[in-house]
């Protein structure tokens, strides 16, 4: 579904990324753990067009997104759940769902809409309320389903534990979880690597902008030492 190949990404003199390489399967969830400053929220802003790359490449289904504008990678199938959630406070839970289909306006959203409270009831209840007087659960499950009402194949979600209470963090998973049974491919970052080992197929970990280790969940759950080493956990 989506493959990065020596993808290097540079903020001035430092170099955020180097060499990095990913593969993520169709309706995997596939996670990228490590320390702050790894690198894990630069990959997926260079795969939504936030920040260019400076070499390599990242495809869709084998078709080239590099070097897209944000909104035409949205078009073609990528959503981004941005760390910190990114909502609009001022606006209601309607409005914030509704922004995130801008790129299909035009359309009949009616039935997405409708799927999206379905799936995240403690929002639907709160659909005329401002965003900033949600709480910060409630503010993530609307922050990733206003990522699905632009109707993506992946999904890129950042930190979705960031400032969560234990509890809340893993019904926010929980939905993770439910959206990818739903067909839809997600790619997450993540710095809770035990919560991640739970839920996700296949993991990597960056350290220093680079890939120090790869591979499916069960093999990580045997791999604890080596795990703790690089994630200090």
């Amino acid at each position: 579904m989506l493959e990065i190949t020596n993808l290097n990404v540079r903020y001035g003199a430092v170099e955020a990324l180097r060499d990095v390489s990913i593969k993520v399967s169709s309706g995997s969830l596939v996670a990228i753990l490590g320390a702050n400053g790894a690198g894990k929220s630069t990959l997926l802003r260079a795969i939504s067009g936030i920040v260019g790359a400076s070499s390599g490449s990242i495809a869709l289904l084998g078709n080239a997104i590099d070097g897209l504008s944000p909104e035409e990678i949205v078009r073609r199938g990528v959503a981004h759940v941005p760390e910190g959630r990114g909502i609009f406070p001022d606006l209601t839970v309607k409005e914030n769902l509704m922004i995130g289909a801008y790129a299909r306006r035009g359309r009949d959203l009616t039935g997405d809409y409708g799927k999206v409270m379905q799936m995240f009831p403690p929002i639907a209840r709160r659909e005329r309320q401002f965003g900033y007087t949600l709480s910060g659960g409630e503010q993530q499950m609307l922050a990733i389903g206003r990522a699905l009402m632009a109707l993506p194949q992946v999904l890129l979600a950042d930190e979705l534990s960031l400032g969560l209470a234990p509890i809340i963090v893993k019904q926010v998973f929980a939905k993770l979880d439910e959206v990818r049974r739903a067909g839809i491919t997600v790619l997450v970052v993540e710095q809770n690597a035990r919560l991640a080992m739970k839920f996700a197929d296949y993991l990597y970990v960056l350290k220093y902008g680079r890939v120090v280790m790869e591979g499916p969940r069960d093999e990580f759950e045997r791999s604890t030492e080596l795990v703790d080493a690089y994630l200090g956990i």
